[in-house]
């Protein structure tokens, strides 16, 4: 129980403390005019309260992530909560915070706009293509994860509504209606719902294990983890499956840790706010408050079962991290556990997919400089919703891993971007490049390794991966260096 409020506080006091250090660097100017009282189009560009902000950018890039993520990397151990803290911290927030700066530092463009400027029309080409490339991917995966839940229901069965097509549609039916109208129709309106009803749930669980879980984590489990009684090649290979820590670990929890998805959503809200002090707390403090569900949700996944990680495992073998949501609601919320799941599994993915083929359109519309009429919007959502209803009927596993690689690679890029960003305001781009440079060794780490990739034994991968970190943290010094001199 300590350790897990000992993460909990590590979290807060990284928003109290470190993020405004953070802040300081990226020259916040409360006084200049933001793109959205320059660029009010009553369509992208809408005033919205920087509460209801905050909550919108927390569903935006929370939706299943932090929830399916963490109870998949209980499978590592209590290195899992240690991951989430640090690289949430460090890394996600850091990374979800600059994201947001340099959107709304450019007239809330979306990234690989701000990629052609920082770099050049080589590097704004490669961002469009894995940005639109992610965005496709996520929004995919979002209509295929609710519908299958949906049309499984016990209530649905024997009717219509057990059929997974009709879910698909419908689902499509709502992403063209919210990718099409103005932010402020629905958006807007509901969305602030579903992120307190996330903050809710998330605290009513955490409430219930603290209370009743079987195996809450305590210090000597971490102790004992990193203990010299474990060999190195234990502390590579917990997972039951004999997968190892790194890179799989870090690929398999990114929302709540790092994700370049988030990056993709920036540009929503950077339309909307007010005034530059607010990107702090929306964009830094959502992906805070996400960490915190994500601590939550492997919280239940090393401390919910009887049989500890056999049971976790055995059920995940089963159905998925969906099934284990199901289980710990109703196990420990009761009936009203059982409804916050299905509204967990299949009402949140939807807020997350919607926001992802609108930042979709949005990337195209900047990248080709579409004019915002009712006509263009049409256009460009029909084929990407119709291709989208195309790729539901591949594998959701082979969807699933792509994503998953665009999403580190993308993460990698945002950062690297936000290290030339400060370079060249001359503050100190420690704090993302580093965290670049990890995440660049984690990328060829899993590439080496991944069946999508090369698919060499991870005693290959791991050491490539370590190299590239320290040639990598060799050629900043020495850049830095250089920087430093030229300065003077």
């Amino acid at each position: 129980m300590t350790i897990f409020f000992i993460c909990i506080a590590i979290l807060i006091l990284g928003y109290k403390f470190y993020s405004p250090f953070v802040e300081k660097q990226a020259g916040i100017d409360a006084t200049t005019i933001t793109p959205q009282a320059r660029f009010n189009d009553g369509v992208d560009y809408v005033e919205i309260h920087p509460v209801r902000a905050f909550l919108i950018q927390f569903l935006n890039i929370a939706g299943v992530g932090p929830i399916f993520g963490p109870i998949l990397g209980a499978l590592y151990g209590p290195i899992a909560l240690v991951w989430i803290v640090l690289g949430n911290v460090f890394g996600g927030a850091v990374h979800d915070y600059f994201s947001g700066v340099m959107s709304i530092k450019e007239d809330g463009k979306s990234l690989p706009e701000i990629a052609g400027h920082y770099y050049n029309t080589v590097f704004k080409g490669f961002m469009l293509i894995f940005t639109a490339m992610l965005l496709f991917f996520v929004g995919v995966v979002f209509i295929m994860s609710p519908a299958g839940l949906l049309s499984n229901l016990d209530a649905f069965k024997g009717t219509f509504m057990a059929n997974n097509t009709f879910w698909v549609l419908v689902i499509l039916a709502y992403y063209f209606l919210a990718t099409l109208l103005p932010i402020d129709k629905i958006i807007t309106k509901f969305y602030p719902i579903f992120g307190l009803l996330m903050i809710v749930m998330t605290t009513m669980i955490a409430v219930a294990l603290l209370i009743e879980a079987p195996h809450l984590p305590v210090t000597g489990d971490f102790l004992a983890y990193f203990s010299a009684d474990h060999h190195a090649h234990d502390l590579l290979t917990p997972n039951p499956d004999g997968l190892p820590t790194w890179p799989l670990l870090f690929v398999t929890i990114t929302c709540g840790a790092i994700s370049g998805f988030h990056s993709t959503q920036a540009p929503i809200i950077a339309r909307t706010l007010t005034n530059e002090k607010y990107v702090r707390p929306v964009y830094y403090g959502a992906m805070v408050c996400e960490g915190i569900v994500a601590c939550v949700w492997a919280l239940a996944g090393i401390a919910a079962f009887p049989e500890g990680y056999a049971g976790l495992k055995e059920l995940l073998d089963l159905g998925g991290p969906g099934l284990v949501v199901n289980h710990v609601a109703n196990s420990y919320l009761g009936v009203l556990g059982g409804i916050m799941a299905i509204i967990a599994v299949a009402v949140f993915p939807i807020t997350s997919g919607d926001t992802a083929f609108r930042s979709l359109r949005l990337t195209i519309v900047d990248a080709f400089n579409i004019p915002q009429s009712v006509r263009n919007r049409l256009l460009l959502a029909l084929p990407i919703l119709t291709i989208a209803y195309f790729m539901t009927k591949l594998d959701f596993s082979l969807i699933w891993r792509y994503f998953a690689f665009s999403n580190m690679l993308l993460s990698t890029s945002v950062l690297w971007l936000a290290t030339k960003y400060l370079f060249d305001r001359g503050s100190f781009h420690w704090i993302v490049s580093i965290p670049a440079v990890i995440t660049t060794g984690v990328t060829i780490s899993y590439i080496m390794t991944a069946s999508i990739g090369f698919n060499l034994s991870s005693d290959f991968g791991r050491p490539i991966g370590a190299a590239v970190i320290f040639i990598g943290l060799v050629l900043l010094i020495i850049v830095n260096n250089k920087h430093k001199i030229s300065a003077v």
